[in-house]
């Protein structure tokens, strides 16, 4: 039993990374410019289709062909800002949100009728890795140190780059940032990218994981939204932390009750937080 515990509680570590990345995508465009990225499910399928496509019809290795998926996964962000969002910026909460809901709906309805909605698989293994009792699948390995290493890029670029000091700005204090001479649009777009960036990077590493279809993404865009409440909308490093708590949970929960108890004690943790802690487990901030 403590083997099965053990073995459970380091699952769930490894695939609640990626999550925790899924979720600092949705939670940096939020802490930036106060938008509710209803795209944020398709941006996570698109990374999925990418890299399927990439290694089904190229060739190209999953994990290296990230770096792809990453470039596509900013240029998409890009586009939906400048299309659906940028307009909205300063509206109230309900029309950005209406706006990413409209461009969902697109992306869904596209990616149906260009893939159906059967389900897609990327048939890659690293194998196993075995460390005395714990039997670690290889792609969850290599997907977790993708997220940290994601993670870690991230922070870097926030606090030790032009660009993430600027981003940094915008989000404390818009007006002020513009007065030094920040152009904020440049900046809200960038940050968008960014934010649409992480999704499609952590749809890629999924992909690696689990089957998928063109509605796959909703059901981890909950989860997104989830694990940024519990890690405070607005604090990036607190939705990779969440994440590992939520995966965890996923883990050993299966392990006490049924696996279909598992979204109930997900969602109850979420109000829980929204009730006695509406900023976070670990506090909401702006960049």
């Amino acid at each position: 039993m403590p083997d099965q515990l053990l073995q459970s509680v380091v699952d769930g570590f490894l695939l609640g990374s990626v999550y925790g990345v899924a979720a600092m995508g949705l939670t940096l465009i939020w802490g930036v410019m106060r938008v509710i990225n209803l795209t944020h499910g398709p941006l996570i399928v698109i990374g999925m289709f990418a890299t399927y496509l990439l290694f089904t019809r190229l060739g190209v290795n999953p994990y290296l062909g990230l770096v792809l998926v990453a470039i596509l996964g900013l240029l998409v962000g890009l586009a939906v800002y400048f299309i659906a969002v940028q307009r909205v910026i300063n509206a109230p909460y309900l029309s950005s949100l209406l706006s990413t809901y409209a461009v969902s709906m697109i992306l869904i309805g596209v990616g149906t009728f260009v893939f159906t909605s059967s389900p897609q698989n990327v048939d890659y293994s690293i194998g196993t890795f075995v460390v005395g009792a714990l039997s670690m699948p290889g792609n969850r390995v290599v997907g977790a140190l993708t997220a940290f290493i994601v993670a870690g890029l991230l922070y870097l670029f926030l606090n030790r780059t032009r660009q993430g000091k600027a981003i940094r700005a915008v989000a404390n204090n818009r007006a002020a940032a513009e007065l030094m001479g920040i152009p904020s649009n440049r900046i809200l777009a960038l940050s968008f990218g960014i934010g649409a960036m992480l999704a499609v990077v952590a749809g890629g590493v999924i992909a690696t994981f689990f089957p998928f279809t063109v509605l796959s993404g909703g059901d981890y865009q909950l989860k997104s939204f989830v694990i940024g409440v519990l890690g405070g909308l607005g604090n990036p490093i607190g939705a990779l932390v969440a994440g590992l708590l939520l995966g965890m949970v996923e883990g050993v929960v299966p392990m006490f009750m049924p696996v279909g108890w598992v979204p109930v004690l997900e969602f109850g943790l979420f109000i829980a937080v929204l009730v006695f802690f509406p900023n976070g487990l670990f506090g909401a901030r702006r960049q």
